[in-house]
């Protein structure tokens, strides 16, 4: 049945997008489980990394195009329904998130991936954003998320022009993080999220909210200013020193509070 899952090894989630049979296309009702399961993951503090793929050899094909008017234009009181709102919980979650992308990473699919704050891409892998192909209007929130990580230039061509474009090309323009061969992205994904999750969490949720701050044009040094104030009361400074110092892997302390 489609749906959204989630399997967890040590302290890194994998949310799985499955709907096989079409590309893992996602259908309002897997649009709406984003929210409530995002929100349940971001309370759990055995989880530090989420990693977000597909089932089988697709990314996400994006909206189900039966549905499309109805997931875009659901009541939610925001543009763009359902896939805004599930795209908006990607984006807000607040431990790192990397997204492992394999074969087609379209319309909707491409806009979860780009709310993820790292991507890795599979030599394989195809991207797109394709409403002039069926006449509407990207989300703005899409539209917003891709100038930021692609560039005006890049933005305006995929939009205007709904072209596919391969992982090469995809990394050239800034939309992955890097390329791996198909058969090696899991692990590479699997070893990038341990590594995160070895690190200091206190750094690293520091810096994703300082980031999303410069990047929202939002009161970065507001929020730097508070999370410097959090590093001052945190032993995490001191326990990475000592293990530098020692030459040993630190055991960092800092644990986040449970989102309100």
């Amino acid at each position: 049945m489609p749906g959204l899952s989630v399997h967890q090894s040590g302290v890194v989630a994998t949310l799985v997008i499955d709907n096989g049979h079409k590309r893992n296309a996602l259908s309002a009702e897997m649009w709406q489980q984003f929210p409530p399961l995002l929100s349940r993951l971001a309370r759990d503090d055995s989880v530090k990394v989420l990693i977000v793929r597909g089932a089988g050899e697709d990314f996400s094909a994006g909206a189900d195009i039966s549905e499309l008017d109805g997931i875009l234009h659901a009541p939610t009181g925001q543009d763009g329904g359902h896939l805004t709102e599930g795209e908006n919980a990607l984006a807000r979650f607040p431990q790192p998130t990397i997204a492992a992308i394999d074969g087609f990473c379209v319309g909707g699919g491409w806009q979860l991936a780009a709310a993820c704050d790292i991507r890795l891409a599979s030599s394989r892998a195809t991207f797109g954003v394709t409403p002039s192909r069926i006449g509407i209007v990207y989300p703005l929130s899409g539209i917003e998320r891709l100038v930021s990580v692609a560039g005006i230039a890049v933005a305006k061509y995929l939009l205007f022009s709904g072209d596919l474009v391969d992982a090469p090309t995809a990394e050239r323009w800034g939309m992955v993080t890097s390329v791996v061969e198909a058969q090696d992205l899991w692990s590479e994904a699997a070893s990038l999220a341990n590594s995160l999750a070895a690190r200091s969490q206190l750094s690293i949720h520091a810096m994703k909210q300082i980031v999303d701050a410069i990047a929202s044009g939002a009161d970065a040094a507001a929020v730097n200013q508070r999370w410097q104030r959090e590093v001052a009361g945190s032993d995490d400074p001191a326990i990475g020193a000592a293990a530098f110092a020692a030459k040993r892997a630190p055991e960092f302390t800092w644990a986040p509070r449970p989102p309100d």
